[in-house]
C-alpha cells in the first residue's frame, strides 16, 4: 500500500523516540487544501480511530483512515534533508498533478 524509503523510516523512528507519550502509529491522511488541492497530513498518533488502516512498515504502525486508504494507494513517503530544510516528501502515482514542494497533489 505504502512504500517508506530507509530515510523516512528512520525520521519517523526518531520522531516517535523523542516524544514522551505513547505512540500507537503514524496517521497519513489525505486533506483538502494545499496549492493543487489536496495535501498530505502526517501525526503522531495515541491510538488508532475506529475504522483505521493499520499497516505495518518494517516495524512501523501507519494509521490510514478509509478515505485516504485509495488516494494513498502505491505512495512513496521519503525524507529529505537539503540546505533549504528538512521535510517529508511523497511520490504518489494516483496524483494527475502535483506541486513542486511535493506536499501537495489533485486526481
Amino acid at each position: 500500500m505504502i512504500i517508506m524509503t530507509e530515510s523516512a523510516k528512520s525520521a519517523v523512528t526518531r520522531f516517535i523516540s523523542s516524544t514522551d507519550k505513547p505512540v500507537a502509529g503514524l496517521r497519513i491522511r489525505v486533506e483538502g487544501g494545499g496549492c493543487s488541492g489536496l495535501k498530505y497530513s502526517l501525526k503522531l498518533e495515541e491510538a488508532g480511530a475506529d475504522g483505521d488502516q493499520a499497516v505495518d512498515c518494517d516495524g512501523i504502525t501507519l494509521l490510514v483512515d478509509e478515505t485516504s486508504a485509495p488516494l494513498l494507494q502505491g505512495v512513496t513517503v521519503d525524507f529529505v534533508e537539503s540546505m533549504e530544510g528538512s521535510g517529508f516528501t511523497f511520490v504518489n502515482p494516483n496524483a494527475s498533478s502535483s506541486c513542486g514542494c511535493g506536499k501537495s497533489f489533485a486526481c
